[in-house]
């Protein structure tokens, strides 16, 4: 099972403010330990929103709005990309995890990525062959 472990972002990731040397090492130390125990797939912290944009879809219109979003705490800091054996399991590694936010309350939190078999029948043989040709090519990019 994969998931997406989502690191919401604070005030001061929003403001840019970079995080210091201490949390820095603990988090590098975390990630090796992820990565030893064959846990950690990607990972990587974000830009603040106001160097973002987002696209609205409106029918057929698109709109693009750029940063900095308003809602701090519906925003993403970062995020790893786990492979587990259940949602408990991730339970467990993100209770270990350090703070990401020091000095103020953090929230991580967990999605289960979809998998082919997920979709059911409407995941034709044609769509899944597809698939694999596409990250197949995505992963010689």
């Amino acid at each position: 099972m994969r998931f997406m472990i989502i690191i919401k972002a604070s005030a001061d990731s929003e403001a840019g403010v970079m995080p210091s040397q201490e949390l820095l090492t603990a988090m590098g130390n975390y990630n090796e330990e992820l990565v030893k125990a064959g846990v950690m797939l990607a990972g990587e912290g974000l830009h603040p929103s106001s160097k973002g944009a987002r696209v609205r879809f409106s029918g057929e219109q698109r709109s693009v709005i750029d940063g900095p979003f308003i809602e701090t705490k519906e925003l993403i800091a970062g995020f790893w990309l786990w492979k587990v054996k259940s949602r408990e399991e991730a339970i467990e590694w993100v209770k270990r995890c350090p703070n990401p936010m020091p000095g103020t309350e953090a929230v991580i939190e967990i999605r289960q990525v979809f998998e082919a078999e997920d979709f059911g029948a409407e995941f034709t043989p044609e769509l899944r062959e597809q698939e694999e040709r596409v990250w197949e090519q995505a992963k010689k990019n």
